[in-house]
């Protein structure tokens, strides 16, 4: 959840969408993210819209507390009931994200998960997901987070090394993601997975194999591996611009990127997105891949966004602002944009590339087409795919995709 909300036409007071937005909305499915921007310290590496107590104090008062933060949604997810009016698809994916959502009790998750089974109802097989710091949960909270209607959880790992730990300013201790797997398998949960960072500084390629041999030794169903992105305005990055401590280079990112393709598949791991690994099509992250397919979703929170229809919004970023807002019966949307034609076709190019499927070489106009070809003959797209009228990477075509999407967009 970035920190910075992008610029936009105003959003209507009762939160009302464009007709057309709703238009064939039986096609899609229907998602929700719900936000908790509530964490106990500030990582260093974070530019989530995300607030620690300190940081919250005497700026939003008590519409800022976390106390009542969960009825706070829960009318927001009755806001979102208003709007959609009498669409009558269930929700089929719910992804709470942080911040640190289980700094709350689970009862409180709970009772935003109620919230939208009583408002849309949840289809038979939805995927309930909530992430978790490791050091937030014991099994008494994993059993409760189950019993509330959670099925998938998500642990923040990021390395199992203590001093990588140490420059990203997690809070954890080595070894304590792989005993909340064990914990939530447990518990009952079936999905299960754990979230890597590599290219922190300091890291070496013998840290991350360690990481990754951790990871394995635990047994999740799910893995994702994200490349550090080290963002202005954070901690990390004036630390690195002051010099104390090295910023790693692209080719260190694909060196990792491939040990960690190498590691996870000889395991059983399939990637099916850029940044992830399943170890079944069952394990996938449905909500995740709802974004980059182009479905609706919700975002209730602050600084949350929202897409149905081609029309994008995002909220209010401050808990404050945002609580304020829904108690005077305002939506708490700060602006919004309705996207062209052209649009959205530019964002499947770019999110349906980084899936396993890839995306139509139809969407593409004539100049894509010919740059199309020339990825086909780098190397960089797969051959049979690219018959079959798909452009998917290959393994050094995901090294470089970002440089090949911007070619295939033109």
């Amino acid at each position: 959840m970035p920190s910075v909300l992008p610029d936009g036409e105003p959003m209507p007071e009762d939160g009302a969408l464009p007709r057309h937005a709703l238009d064939g909305s039986g096609q899609r499915p229907l998602g929700f993210y719900l936000h908790v921007p509530y964490c106990a310290t500030r990582c260093g590496y974070c530019d989530f819209n995300t607030y620690t107590a300190s940081e919250l104090r005497g700026s939003g008062g008590a519409l800022a507390s976390r106390d009542n933060y969960a009825e706070t949604v829960a009318e927001e997810i009755r806001l979102a009931r208003k709007v959609l009016g009498d669409d009558p698809r269930p929700v089929e994916t719910v992804f709470v994200g942080g911040g640190t959502p289980t700094l709350l009790p689970a009862a409180d998750l709970g009772r935003m998960i109620a919230a939208i089974r009583d408002e849309f109802g949840l289809a038979e097989d939805a995927e309930v997901t909530t992430e978790a710091n490791p050091e937030s949960v014991d099994p008494r909270y994993l059993e409760e987070l189950r019993a509330a209607g959670f099925n998938r959880v998500s642990f923040g790992m990021q390395s199992a090394r203590q001093h990588v730990l140490k420059i990203l300013d997690r809070t954890h201790t080595p070894g304590r993601p792989e005993a909340c797997v064990a914990e939530a398998r447990a518990a009952g949960f079936e999905h299960v997975n754990l979230d890597l960072i590599y290219g922190t500084p300091g890291e070496s390629d013998d840290d991350w194999r360690a990481s990754l041999d951790a990871v394995l030794g635990a047994a999740p169903d799910h893995v994702s591996a994200y490349a550090l992105i080290v963002e202005e305005g954070t901690q990390l990055a004036r630390r690195i611009r002051r010099g104390e401590v090295p910023m790693t280079d692209d080719d260190a990112h694909a060196d990792r990127y491939l040990i960690a393709e190498e590691t996870l598949s000889a395991a059983g791991f399939s990637w099916y997105e850029v940044s992830n690994w399943a170890t079944s099509e069952a394990g996938r992250c449905r909500h995740n891949e709802l974004y980059w397919r182009g479905a609706d979703w919700w975002g209730a929170g602050p600084g949350a966004h929202s897409h149905v229809g081609g029309v994008r919004w995002w909220n209010v970023k401050h808990p404050g602002a945002y609580a304020q807002a829904l108690s005077e019966g305002r939506s708490p949307g700060a602006g919004r944009e309705v996207l062209s034609e052209e649009d959205r076709r530019v964002e499947r190019i770019l999110l349906e590339l980084r899936l396993e499927e890839g995306c139509p070489l139809a969407l593409l106009k004539p100049a894509g087409a010919a740059a199309a070809a020339r990825a086909l003959a780098d190397g960089l797209l797969r051959a049979e795919a690219y018959e079959q009228g798909r452009a998917a990477l290959t393994l050094r075509g995901r090294l470089l995709a970002d440089a090949v999407v911007r070619d295939l967009v033109d």
